[in-house]
């Protein structure tokens, strides 16, 4: 099941309440917090659609970027044990970790 909405390059994960009986949501790569609900799937579409196009407004009112600006630099904590096990397998493959693991999270997110 695919419980991601896409729309003007935004995306939000959508969940279900059971105690209160609605599909929520809000929007993923921004700063702020923009939430939206929904009963029924078309009205959780629709209010999806309009908090992005309202965060989208709002940004460019207040000279904000509407997305999350990202470095490119990923800081990861692991445990010795799986950083070693990392390094053995880059090295391996004749890459260095760096490489490697763009690899594998390239690989990851691919959809």
């Amino acid at each position: 099941m695919n419980n991601l909405l896409k729309y003007k390059g935004f995306k939000a994960k959508i969940e279900f309440s059971a105690d209160d009986n609605v599909l929520f949501g809000h929007l993923l790569g921004i700063e702020d917090i923009v939430s939206f609900h929904g009963e029924t799937v078309e009205e959780v579409k629709q209010a999806f659609q309009e908090s992005v196009d309202f965060h989208i407004e709002v940004c460019e009112k207040i000279g904000k970027r509407a997305k999350k600006n990202y470095s490119g630099k990923v800081m990861l904590r692991l445990p010795g044990k799986l950083h070693e096990r990392i390094a053995e397998m880059a090295e391996s493959s004749g890459k260095s970790i760096n490489e490697w693991g763009k690899e594998v999270f390239e690989s990851a997110v691919k959809s």
